[in-house]
């Protein structure tokens, strides 16, 4: 049973994703100046949704733009300004994430808080970028409750600690592999830098963790059910099926090297049993904060292409884990249009120790 099961992170469980060593914080605020805000608004059972905020420092009054690289798993969700992303190879603006009928006010809201900064007087043009899931199972989405006073929170405090995961921000309504999903982060150092990852999990498929199916009807798992309280095949899976990463980095890598590791970002959505469905959102942005040249601008700064392989290994394995992360710390919610259940801890680690991935005496306290 999970009703009184405590949120804990899959490392804590002693559920190890790769080799390579975490950052202090394991999450994306282990990149040098990178924050993350939530607003989380609940009115149960109708309202379940929010906003998270990416908030690199390097964009300030004297730096207008980061390097970053965009890749489009499947193109099924309405991230705004992507085609300025995939054009110029930069961001303008912190990333936010929120519900799907929310993003374009989340966006106006955005461009306020920008050009409300230092540096930006005499500002005529701007590129927000807002991405999305749709939580509109758990959360009544038509009723789009995400104001500009929401999103200016997420942004104003935005903060360099460990953020927030599960139910909390864009993640409070979301769904994941047949239980409920949230967000998620995790890092991973390599060669002296930092990989950070953030996600908000919002897709359907098995969840597999270490390469063992968990799936929401085995062995008594009580699975998402609908409004009516009958499970169904559809009532297991999220509206909108959609996934949004968010990959920092301070290795200094151009637009076109951050666009190769985006792609690694949503190709480890496989580790975790997502199916890709072809109404699926699967999207991953990646960007710099080191100073790697501009875009059309000599790539004599950034790292070599044959250098790049340990910082792919280190965006999957974070990815990985951050999505592992969005849905151990979630909880079971009661929404507008069903249930999701949180993923029992325990039948997993039963699960692994029984597969032969996970030591007998696993895990009553943290794991470093």
């Amino acid at each position: 049973m999970t009703d009184n099961q405590q949120p804990r992170r899959v490392r804590e469980l002693g559920i190890l994703v790769g080799s390579l060593p975490t950052g202090s914080l394991n999450a994306i605020t282990d990149v040098p100046g990178v924050r993350v805000g939530h607003t989380t608004i609940v009115d149960p059972p109708r309202l379940h949704t929010g906003v998270t905020a990416v908030v690199p420092d390097a964009l300030d009054g004297d730096r207008r733009s980061l390097p970053c690289g965009l890749f489009v798993g499947n193109g099924f969700g309405k991230l705004v300004g992507a085609t300025q992303v995939a054009e110029l190879g930069e961001i303008e603006t912190p990333i936010l994430l929120t519900a799907t009928l929310s993003a374009f006010r989340a966006a106006d809201a955005l461009v306020t808080h920008v050009l409300a900064g230092p540096g930006h007087e005499e500002t005529r043009t701007l590129n927000p970028v807002v991405g999305e899931t749709n939580d509109g199972r758990l959360s009544d989405i038509r009723a789009r409750p995400v104001t500009e006073a929401h999103v200016l929170a997420a942004l104003d405090g935005a903060a360099p600690g460990l953020p927030g995961e599960g139910c909390v921000g864009a993640g409070t309504g979301t769904m994941a592999l047949g239980f409920k999903g949230g967000i998620g982060t995790s890092s991973r150092m390599v060669d002296g830098r930092t990989v950070g990852v953030l996600v908000q999990s919002n897709f359907s498929g098995t969840l597999t963790v270490r390469g063992v199916p968990i799936r929401p009807d085995d062995d008594g798992v009580c699975p998402v059910v609908g409004a009516a309280g009958a499970p169904t095949h559809a009532a297991n899976q999220p509206e909108g099926n959609s996934c949004m990463i968010v990959v920092a980095t301070d290795a200094p890598l151009d637009a076109r090297q951050l666009g190769r590791v985006a792609r690694r970002a949503v190709f480890a959505m496989a580790r975790v049993g997502s199916d890709f469905t072809g109404g699926s959102g699967d999207y991953a942005l990646a960007f710099s904060t080191a100073g790697a040249a501009a875009p059309g601008a000599p790539s004599s700064g950034s790292l070599a292409d044959s250098d790049l392989d340990p910082l792919f290994a280190a965006t999957m394995d974070a990815t990985e884990e951050a999505l592992l992360n969005s849905v151990f710390m979630a909880t079971t919610t009661v929404g507008h249009r069903g249930t999701a259940t949180a993923v029992p801890h325990d039948l997993v680690l039963d699960r692994l120790r029984s597969a032969g991935v996970l030591s007998q005496a696993s895990t009553t306290g943290p794991v470093s």
